[in-house]
């Protein structure tokens, strides 16, 4: 809800492409600059403690906007701070709250949980839209920010109420100096999570800007409203909870199949940009939706099984970072080619910049053999043609 608000709000202040990018970037900035010592401290303390005083700060933020819009005194540049103080939080909340998963469930149902949890955010992602829509209609904007400060208290709760003694926590690492770079050395060496993480370093950047791309889409293309955006969202919501469905029922998750979903995710994403009417590009965003959650939940899960325990947060870091981090670079770019060129544009480059990651993963996985379950293999196998298709 917080979302199709703040995009609509920042375009309703600004009428450009260009301030919605900014918007995006200054959320994703620190994830990018910070998130891998955001990493480096999920491993090292309590990852419970630390989701409890990132929900605490994320629920005053919204409340705080919230004020601001419904006294009538926002202005476009509070907007900008408060995105930048809510991406700081957010460097430290992603790969706590990704890893933390991994303590409440354990190993064997590590990617069942990341794809549950995935379908279930994007539930959320089909409810808050439709919400949104309606409450932005009725009463304004302000009121989709007070309603997502007071759903914080049940995320708190949810922390407080959990049994200690079922969970499943990592050993806390010690502290010590260079864990930043000893991190970052672990995952370049390492054959299969380097190769994933470009991949998705490529889609994040260009492809998952749709908080860009389809606020554009429903006032410049369709000339719609608020309710226009909702329902593209919603769409794309819909999609990634029937994707996500499938996705849970299979167990295993193969380097083939990561390359495969990215293609199809670009060639998704293409088609949506040729759409010639409203209708058809919610059904072409649907199956965005099913594409979009099958890969972040693959990548995902891959990273997390074939990592190193007491790397686990700070690989999850790299990958929020790859994700979300790469957003301050793509958001300015693809609100630049929607507002000056076309909205089509912006979205059809989206769409080959998943392609080329699922090019960049043929080249360099398409052979690859994983490692047994929970070892990772720091260099390709023997075989020098292992990992190379030619």
């Amino acid at each position: 809800m917080q979302a199709i608000a703040e995009s609509w709000l920042v375009l309703k202040l600004s009428n450009s492409g260009t301030a919605l990018g900014i918007l995006v970037a200054l959320q994703f900035l620190p994830v990018l600059l910070f998130g891998a010592m955001g990493g480096v401290l999920a491993d090292r303390l309590s990852k419970r403690k630390i989701l409890f005083f990132t929900q605490s700060v994320s629920a005053i933020l919204a409340f705080v906007l919230g004020l601001l819009v419904a006294t009538e005194i926002v202005q476009l540049w509070m907007i900008y701070i408060l995105a930048a103080f809510l991406g700081l939080i957010n460097a430290l909340d992603n790969p706590t709250r990704r890893t933390f998963i991994m303590e409440m469930v354990g190993a064997s149902n590590l990617r069942n949980a990341i794809t549950l949890f995935s379908t279930l955010f994007n539930l959320s992602r089909v409810i808050g839209p439709g919400i949104a829509g309606g409450l932005i209609t009725a009463f304004g904007l302000a009121p989709c920010f007070f309603i997502n400060a007071a759903s914080f208290v049940a995320v708190l709760l949810c922390l407080y109420v959990m049994r200690k003694a079922e969970l499943q926590p990592t050993k806390p690492v010690e502290r010590k100096k260079g864990q930043l770079r000893e991190g970052v050395k672990y995952a370049y060496h390492s054959y299969l999570l380097r190769n994933i993480l470009f991949m998705m370093l490529i889609i994040g950047t260009l492809t998952y800007e749709f908080q860009v791309n389809l606020p554009l889409l429903a006032k410049f293309t369709f000339q719609g409203d608020a309710s226009y955006f909702a329902f593209l969202n919603s769409a794309m919501g819909i999609g990634a909870v029937v994707g996500g469905l499938a996705t849970a029922s299979k167990k295993q998750t193969s380097t083939k199949s990561v390359i495969k979903t990215a293609w199809g995710f670009g060639i998704s994403i293409l088609l949506a940009s040729l759409t010639p009417t409203f209708h058809l590009a919610l059904m072409a965003l649907f199956i965005v939706g099913i594409f979009s959650i099958t890969f972040t939940t693959q990548g995902d899960s891959l990273l997390q099984l074939k990592s190193a325990p007491e790397m686990r947060s700070r690989v999850a870091a790299f990958w929020s970072a790859a994700f979300l981090g790469s957003t301050p670079i793509g958001g300015p770019i693809i609100g630049f080619i929607g507002e000056f060129f076309n909205p089509r544009w912006s979205l059809a480059t989206s769409g080959f910049a998943a392609i080329a990651a699922g090019v960049l993963g043929f080249v360099t996985l398409w052979n690859y053999v994983l490692p047994k379950e929970g070892g990772v293999t720091t260099q390709p196998s023997p075989n020098p043609e292992q990992g190379k298709v030619f």
